[in-house]
């Protein structure tokens, strides 16, 4: 009886992988696409050096100083032009620390829940020969944290993964159980059809931001100094392009290991560009103009924007205008190449 039961497992075990063999789409990317990326990501981090931490110093610093600072290893150094400057920059995590002149000589301000900036400190400490002796003023204020900065980057990210996957997923499943097919002989529009998941998604955000925005407000403290309506209109915005992209990546897809594929190769880049855990413009100044032209980047800038820095839609109205960009794009080539079978 045992042997017979082995046996049955291991030919259903061998009928399992040459079922899996016969999906091209399911090989790409269990396979040769993690072997690409790997690929990729060692070409891109290996023999690069250290790792540079980006500090913003103060007009007021001395020349001598800021020299040393530019020839330190792992410091890259960003003249700031004022004192407003300098405090939106590390609000937003675009500096590690801020460097500024004291009347003993240069001290940092910095927020100590960044790992960065404890980096970019003990680095600072070291160029300039000081020990651990430079004052430290600890920028933690409602609004500098990095709790606060970081809120808006996981609401974009939620809303892009639930964008992606909720219609992306739901479309697909549909696809492999063949019910899209019994909607080939019905008078139904593909514009109807596929502006239902889109409209759908609107409905479910009210409940959506309800919980996430009701939850670091009242419990995280996270700072709305913006208009309500400005960040409502956002949240909608960066929601149908993201819906857009979904129904563009299922128009086609006809398995759930494709269209899975399909999402985390469309998701992965924007996880990594697109400032979520950390600020994009610690990549090199060439590639900014192209991430920021990445929805997920556009999103997070206009979420920090709004909530963070109290801005209207005229301090948002570039981020809305790529976001309305990938959302009207997305929807119109998906409805041109989608399929029902």
């Amino acid at each position: 009886m045992g042997e017979s039961r082995l046996r049955e497992l291991l030919e259903l075990t061998r009928v399992r992988v040459l079922l899996f063999w016969r999906e091209p789409e399911a090989v790409f990317w269990v396979v040769v696409f993690p072997l690409i990326l790997a690929m990729v990501l060692g070409w891109a981090f290996t023999e690069r050096g250290t790792a540079e931490e980006l500090v913003g110093v103060d007009p007021s610093v001395p020349a001598a100083v800021v020299e040393r600072l530019e020839q330190a290893e792992g410091l890259r150094v960003l003249r700031l032009e004022s004192v407003e400057d300098a405090r939106a920059r590390l609000g937003r995590g675009a500096i590690a620390v801020w460097v500024v002149q004291g009347e003993a000589g240069p001290g940092l301000r910095l927020d100590p829940e960044r790992p960065e900036s404890e980096l970019a400190r003990l680095r600072i400490e070291e160029a300039l020969g000081a020990g651990p002796g430079i004052p430290v003023e600890t920028v933690a204020s409602r609004g500098a944290r990095y709790i606060d900065w970081l809120f808006p980057g996981l609401l974009g990210m939620n809303l892009m993964g639930t964008g992606i996957w909720g219609i992306g997923f739901a479309i697909a499943d549909m696809r492999q159980k063949k019910l899209l097919r019994r909607f080939l002989v019905t008078p139904m529009r593909r514009s109807s059809f596929l502006g239902s998941f889109i409209l759908s998604r609107g409905v479910f955000l009210f409940f959506e931001l309800l919980i996430l925005v009701g939850f670091a407000l009242g419990v995280l403290g996270v700072p709305l100094t913006g208009s309500l309506a400005v960040f409502a209109l956002t949240c909608l915005t960066g929601t149908l392009a993201f819906a857009g992209l979904g129904l563009l990546v299922a128009s086609r897809a006809a398995t759930i290991e494709g269209v899975s594929g399909l999402m985390n190769f469309i998701m992965l880049p924007m996880w990594l560009f697109s400032g979520v855990f950390f600020s994009y413009e610690k990549f090199p100044e060439a590639a900014l103009p192209l991430i920021r032209l990445l929805p997920l980047t556009a999103l997070n800038d206009a979420l920090r924007g709004v909530m963070l820095e109290g801005q209207g839609m005229s301090g948002v109205a570039g981020e809305l205008l790529v976001l309305v960009a990938w959302g009207v794009l997305t929807f119109l080539l998906a409805l041109r190449i989608f399929r029902w079978a």
